[in-house]
């Protein structure tokens, strides 16, 4: 599923096509918005934001188009005109005067009034967000200290989108083993210096692989690995999805297993099981 990142960059995509543009037609695939066609035709969109793996589209009316990619949607933006081929169903489309917005295969869509965003159940429940510009280091930590979270295993908590937002399976398997805490390891069970230290990671990863591209491997190796003619998907990560080869730091082969029903990876030297 995409994280928060890559749901980002999306939002970034869309609203430099279709921010203070008027919408001169949309689609949508669920009979249960037609409704709100005659609403949104001629609404200028004011802003497209990301809030953990959703996308908000705002309008000058007052509404809001809500959007989760889930697992396997996408936003393809085009010039107006035909819609492509494609094997994905479109289940969303925005059209402007030269641009078009359409989202494939995802089918939690909704549109809401602005005013009342925060009462969306998905939303309401979201904790820190990572990537906003006004998160900080010690609003993490403080998070971290916080009574309710400290007996929840990381492989799940970071996971959690009630707890940090943002953060999906390769985040937190990359922050912990940065941080060299394994997967198993409890909330409580970490002194003062490693939760600044994983709170710090979860915060610098997220916004690296959010201005990278999706890289959350050290900068310089992950440049030098592309110039020796490495595939992107065999250089962006230290550990996520790298079972049986060695770990960059000690050589180890890197293990795959399963921590609070999560599949993640790790690396058995670097990542102490009482770390």
């Amino acid at each position: 599923m995409p994280e928060g990142p890559e749901i980002k960059r999306a939002a970034d995509e869309l609203a430099a096509a279709i921010t203070g543009r008027k919408i001169s037609r949309i689609y949508f695939a669920f009979p249960r918005l037609h409704n709100y066609k005659k609403k949104l035709l001629g609404a200028k969109v004011l802003e497209v934001s990301s809030r953990s793996k959703a996308i908000l589209t705002r309008f000058d009316n007052g509404l809001t188009i809500y959007s989760h990619n889930q697992l396997y949607g996408r936003w393809v933006i085009l010039p107006t005109g035909d819609y492509p081929a494609s094997s994905r169903t479109l289940r969303l489309a925005l059209h402007t005067r030269d641009k078009m917005a359409l989202l494939y295969s995802a089918s939690d869509i909704d549109v809401l009034k602005t005013s009342s965003l925060q009462q969306h159940s998905y939303l309401k429940k979201l904790g820190i967000e990572l990537l906003h510009s006004q998160t900080r280091l010690n609003d993490l930590i403080l998070r971290f200290e916080q009574p309710r979270f400290q007996r929840r295993n990381l492989m799940g908590l970071l996971q959690d989108q009630s707890f940090i937002s943002g953060v999906g399976n390769y985040l937190c398997c990359e922050a912990l083993h940065v941080s060299c805490i394994h997967p198993a390891t409890r909330l409580i069970d970490l002194n003062k210096k490693q939760r600044t230290r994983l709170a710090k990671n979860c915060l610098k990863l997220s916004r690296q692989s959010y201005t990278t591209g999706g890289i959350t491997n050290q900068i310089t190796r992950a440049k030098n690995l592309h110039q020796k003619g490495i595939a992107f998907e065999n250089y962006r990560f230290h550990v996520y999805r790298r079972e049986g080869l060695p770990c960059y730091q000690c050589e180890t082969k890197i293990e795959k297993g399963k921590y609070s029903g999560k599949m993640g990876y790790h690396c058995p030297s670097c990542q102490l099981a009482d770390s």
